[in-house]
């Protein structure tokens, strides 16, 4: 009997498991027979192997070939085991080198014709291999960009089996054949030709203002009012007045989106990411899951980034129920029979909702053609714990002739709003240097209660909680706003202006001292909605 192994990955949710593939040439009637808890997709890997071996010249052994998978308790899925069972197997048929893979991974799918491809996961799987300390990897050869963001592994991309075979001999790589350049490409990430500019929403001065604080805080928002007042365009601009991520959670972010399918450009992007699901979304889709190995969903599409959901009462109640755990713990954990997969979850949350059906409720000068009973029920489509996880509530409404010529002159576009969130969020990675956070609206409420200096003021949260107005769970919220917007005026501890500012945000009342002061007009400034008085 010949024996020979190679080293493959299995992802379960992020987290990656070294596979040892084990291919045993011995006697008996010929067959292949793989084992080791493959699903659909591997347990085909045997024909595709086969035939893709035929198509180099190569004569598949005429013997009974048995290939395990070890661990053989971990559920496996997939067809990136390919090109380590076709290396296992020339290897046990002294093909190819044994000792070369003892120090390599191998990750990819084989077309019939010996083509590679490529499969999804590549960056999460090279970051486990680099984890064990492999430093050698290959994998097709339209990832292999994406494997090279792992810094310190040797990355060699192969397109076919010819290459492959010469990489595991320790000889001159094979040219490729145009045509297999322009196969099996995968999808390039596409960045917008123009940036999303704040400047390009008119008037809506507190809102504009409420975005500004969020960013500043990493602080969740809602966005409610008529239909066609600004809430998709101020939330679509939201990820423009973010600072740019740190490598290692740009790098995490881009391990995701690999395994989500989405591409990973070349070079590490480190601008926050946007996911904006539509409301017919499913649970899976949403929150992730998929038959037997979960799949990430657009909450940890969005990790580091904006989670938007447009028309938030439209989604299944149960789809916004089930953000409450990751809102809280900045992960998911997917249960199945055999595996629990973990995926990162620290989105910055934005709702956006009507305020009935028509959309035209509590809108001056307006007829709402919704009965009150319906009005009263599609408020209450966003339950009370999500509502209570929202840091800023902000209503709009459309902007009067006079009000939207004043607003038009104060256009800000987003570059200069980015600048205070940036200083901001200097200010907090000083305050918070040493512990888990980096931004307000992570912060433990015990450590702001007893660590920080306790804010001016503070009795006017007192007075909210004895009145049933503030949970003890919006008491913090209001805390981390108050911080942060002491953190925009530049002050090291907040006032009681800002504690004020803080409950009008937290509560969405209207004119509560939420706007900009370097944005506030010279005298009284009408509030939207309503005509200067003349």
């Amino acid at each position: 009997m010949s024996l020979a192994r190679a080293w493959s990955v299995a992802l379960i949710g992020l987290d990656g498991r070294l596979i040892e593939v084990e291919a045993a040439i011995g006697s008996g009637l010929p067959r292949t027979v793989l084992v080791g808890l493959p699903d659909a997709s591997l347990y085909e890997a045997r024909d595709r192997c086969k035939a893709a071996v035929a198509s180099g010249g190569i004569q598949w052994p005429t013997t009974l070939v048995t290939i395990n998978l070890s661990p053989a308790a971990l559920p496996k899925t997939g067809s990136g085991y390919d090109l380590a069972i076709v290396a296992a197997v020339l290897a046990a048929e002294g093909l190819v080198s044994k000792k070369l893979l003892d120090d390599t991974v191998l990750v990819g799918e084989l077309g019939l014709d010996g083509r590679v491809r490529p499969v999804r996961g590549v960056l999460p799987a090279v970051l486990a291999a680099s984890d064990k300390k492999f430093r050698r990897v290959i994998v097709p050869h339209q990832v292999a960009a994406e494997a090279e963001l792992v810094d310190g592994m040797r990355v060699v991309g192969v397109g076919n089996l010819a290459q492959l075979i010469a990489v595991l001999n320790a000889e001159p790589m094979p040219d490729m054949d145009p045509d297999d350049l322009a196969t099996g490409t995968v999808e390039q990430v596409r960045r917008p030709e123009r940036p999303l500019d704040l400047a390009d929403v008119a008037g809506q001065v507190e809102a504009r203002w409420a975005l500004e604080v969020a960013a500043a805080g990493r602080h969740h928002l809602h966005l409610h009012g008529p239909p066609g007042v600004g809430k998709t365009m101020l939330a679509e601009r939201l990820p423009g007045l973010l600072p740019d991520l740190a490598v290692g959670a740009a790098l995490e972010v881009a391990a995701v989106h690999s395994l989500a399918g989405l591409g990973v450009p070349d070079g590490l992007d480190r601008r926050p990411p946007y996911a904006a699901p539509h409301h017919s979304a499913t649970m899976a889709s949403v929150i992730g899951g998929g038959p037997r190995m979960a799949r990430p969903g657009s909450i940890s599409i969005a990790h580091g980034g904006v989670l938007f959901l447009d028309e938030a009462p439209e989604f299944n109640p149960r789809v916004l129920d089930a953000l409450r755990t990751p809102l809280e713990l900045g992960e998911v954990l997917i249960g199945r029979s055999e595996v629990q997969a973990r995926f990162p979850a620290r989105f910055q949350l934005v709702l956006a909702s009507n305020p009935c059906p028509c959309g035209l409720a509590s809108t001056p000068g307006a007829q709402c053609s919704c009965a009150p009973m319906t009005v009263r029920r599609y408020a209450e489509r966003l339950s009370g714990p999500i509502k209570d996880r929202i840091d800023i509530s902000q209503l709009l409404l459309p902007m009067r002739k006079s009000y939207l010529r004043q607003a038009l002159r104060q256009a800000e576009p987003s570059g200069h709003v980015a600048d205070r969130v940036a200083a901001a969020r200097e200010r907090q990675e000083r305050r918070y240097a040493g512990t888990p956070w980096v931004a307000n609206g992570e912060a433990g409420g015990a450590y702001l209660r007893t660590e920080l200096p306790q804010p001016e003021g503070i009795d006017a949260i007192e007075r909210a909680v004895s009145r049933g107005r503030l949970s003890p769970r919006g008491v913090d919220k209001v805390l981390r706003v108050a911080w942060t917007l002491a953190d925009l005026a530049g002050r090291d501890r907040p006032a009681a202006g800002d504690v004020q500012a803080a409950l009008g945000m937290r509560h969405g009342d209207q004119g509560a001292g939420s706007a900009p002061p370097t944005l506030a007009p010279v005298g009284p400034m009408a509030a939207p909605g309503r005509e200067e008085a003349s």
